[in-house]
């Protein structure tokens, strides 16, 4: 075993055979923000054989106080969080396979996210993607370790079909709501006992520690030092997920196109052709204000105001609005029907 693991193994619960078992594991981490530039830390450094992970976005400057992997020179770069991610990994542990996707999850993809996977990490920032991947993982068998962090509130637990309830046991519709980072506001301590807790779950359950399971959605306050568990008991009788076996978020047909990003005032269209950037890039230049690009995105300084941001997959992100008509307006004027 590479001597890295050497004091991973010297904890008995794992040792060698546990590190050999990591080794061989699989694991995805939707969303690589706050909680998931930090799960995959935790995940890659463990020596987790192969590590993939999703993200739609780009790093922003406002996202260096609690994203652990990004940088200014990633700000500076505009690169997707998910390739900025995948280079500062691949630097920690070059032995583990990083699989690094910049996409939308949706109902079309997650499916193939899910191949080969022993457990996926939730690091979403919203119930909609949250519940289509409670959905999935439920109906594939495959456990989540769930996990939330907002102002100095945070919550974890771990999700195992067959084993315990699912999150729509707890909280019954995606369209719930409640407060995020963007409107509240969040401190980065938070974000790193949130994922923690996730991670140390995800070790247990990759080494084959289920008796050590936390059987409990745990809550707390850092900044109030308040700390709540509440058990997680036996399933929702009519729960259309885990007993019914309907799985709502994955019978949608077709996810809306516009979906507007809570708090953030972007509004992301999707469902486009793919996008030649440079093509794009000489079709924008003359009426663009500004125009920055790479070879992950391009984005346009538009003369309304707004910002648009476009990816090579056909999203399109309008930014300075959360009005769901302008932002439709503005993609029809420049990028076409």
């Amino acid at each position: 075993m590479d001597e890295r693991y050497s004091r991973q193994m010297l904890f008995t619960p794992i040792g060698e055979a546990g590190q050999r078992k990591l080794s061989e594991s699989a694991v995805l981490i939707i969303g690589m923000g706050a909680l998931g530039t930090v799960l995959a830390n935790h995940m890659v450094r463990a020596g987790v054989g192969l590590v993939r992970f999703v993200d739609r976005d780009y790093v922003e400057r406002s996202n260096l106080q609690r994203q652990m992997l990004y940088d200014e020179e990633d700000v500076e770069n505009g690169y997707p969080k998910a390739v900025a991610a995948e280079k500062k990994l691949r630097k920690i542990n070059s032995d583990v396979k990083i699989e690094a996707i910049v996409a939308d999850v949706t109902v079309q993809n997650i499916d193939a996210l899910l191949m080969d996977i022993d457990l996926v990490l939730d690091g979403t920032d919203n119930f909609q993607t949250r519940f289509l991947l409670n959905d999935a993982c439920f109906r594939s068998g495959i456990p989540f370790t769930y996990g939330g962090a907002v102002s100095s509130r945070g919550m974890s637990a771990i999700l195992v079909p067959g084993a315990t309830p699912c999150l729509r046991c707890f909280i019954q519709s995606a369209d719930a709501g409640g407060q995020t980072c963007d409107m509240i506001g969040v401190i980065s301590p938070v974000v790193d006992i949130v994922a923690s807790y996730q991670a140390v779950e995800a070790l247990k359950y990759l080494v084959g520690a289920t008796d050590k399971r936390r059987n409990s959605l745990m809550t707390f306050d850092l900044w109030q030092n308040h700390s709540f568990e509440m058990k997680l008991g036996e399933p929702a009788k009519q729960c259309p997920c885990c007993q019914l076996k309907q799985y709502p978020a994955l019978q949608v047909a077709e996810q809306d196109a516009a979906v507007s990003l809570c708090g953030r005032s972007t509004v992301q269209i999707s469902g486009g052709a793919p996008l030649n950037l440079e093509q794009w890039r000489q079709r924008l230049a003359p009426i663009a204000a500004e125009l920055t690009h790479n070879a992950y995105l391009l984005k346009a300084e538009l003369p309304e105001g707004e910002r648009l941001v476009l990816f090579p997959d056909g999203r399109v992100l309008v930014q300075g609005t959360e009005d769901m008509v302008r932002a439709k307006t503005l993609y029809a004027r420049y990028i076409g029907n």
